[in-house]
């Protein structure tokens, strides 16, 4: 195990990001490729004649950091992990990279359901790695959960990451478009929650190269207004879930408006659109009737 005094670490941490890219991102390719904590880089701050343990040496570190800045592949798809809230989650090319906007939904779900009975069935329809459902299933053990991808390798990155942290019984993961795989669910969840492809195709075209190049367009396309899956949810939402069942949908910066206007439309009740960090109304809720 190659070990790298302070002083040439902290040499070296520089010059990678003298080349491009953020400290957060080298410092998850550390954590995940050469096995070196967050905690163990702060702690040589302290003691600068202490050392670093890695698993491989910093040139064959260095030649992952370079892909990255030069070719703009997502660090997350070159570690193979992103963290994501309290969880460490597998990541390919076949999923999306969860967004640290999207930890929010978690919180917006524990608040409206703070004071309810234990027992709970949520659906997530387009699970991708699975943050969201793993989430709740590992917060809520006596919840139960069914997750939807219209992707199978999706599905199978997803129950993986469900895996490396439980073995319970209290998650499945179900492979088909939105609804389909929820036939026999029809009036019986208390819950739906999807964070559904919401892009226009006009903007998605001026997004990133590190977007449009590495993650999967399936993930995230909405059709011409942007709205074309989140309509489907909201109109098939009522058929599956039971009377007073909550709806959480995750939209673009701008759609807020135009989602409340379907979840009324649709006889859903205090609908309301939250924030995310940054102020944008990111989350649409609503109860069925």
């Amino acid at each position: 195990m190659p070990s790298i005094s302070a002083k040439e670490f902290f040499f070296w941490e520089q010059k990678q990001l003298s080349k491009g890219g953020d400290k957060q991102s080298l410092y998850l390719l550390l954590d995940t490729v050469g096995g070196i904590a967050h905690e163990e880089i702060n702690s040589i701050k302290l003691n600068q004649d202490s050392y670093l343990y890695s698993k491989i040496n910093l040139t064959s570190i260095e030649s992952i950091w370079d892909n990255h800045v030069v070719n703009l592949v997502p660090i997350q798809y070159l570690c193979g992990f992103t963290f994501w809230r309290d969880l460490k989650l597998i990541v390919s090319e076949d999923v999306l990279i969860p967004r640290p906007e999207t930890e929010i939904i978690i919180d917006i779900i524990l608040e409206i359901f703070n004071k309810d009975k234990e027992k709970l069935l949520f659906a997530e329809l387009g699970t991708g790695s699975g943050a969201i459902s793993i989430s709740l299933a590992l917060k809520k053990p006596f919840w139960e959960g069914i997750a939807t991808d219209i992707d199978s390798n999706s599905i199978k990155i997803a129950l993986k990451n469900f895996l490396r942290y439980s073995s319970r019984s209290n998650l499945q993961f179900c492979c088909g478009h939105w609804f389909k795989p929820l036939k026999d669910f029809k009036k019986k969840l208390d819950l739906i929650i999807s964070n559904p492809p919401y892009i226009p195709k006009e903007i998605y075209k001026n997004l990133p190269k590190q977007v449009i190049n590495f993650e999967p367009e399936i993930a995230l396309i909405g059709g011409e207004d942007g709205l074309e899956h989140i309509r489907e949810i909201i109109q098939n939402a009522p058929f599956f879930l039971k009377e007073r069942g909550w709806l959480i949908i995750e939209n673009h910066y701008d759609q807020g408006t135009n989602v409340k206007k379907l979840f009324l439309e649709n006889r859903f009740t205090s609908v309301k659109v939250l924030k995310d960090y940054s102020g944008v109304g990111r989350f649409t809720i609503g109860r069925y009737k």
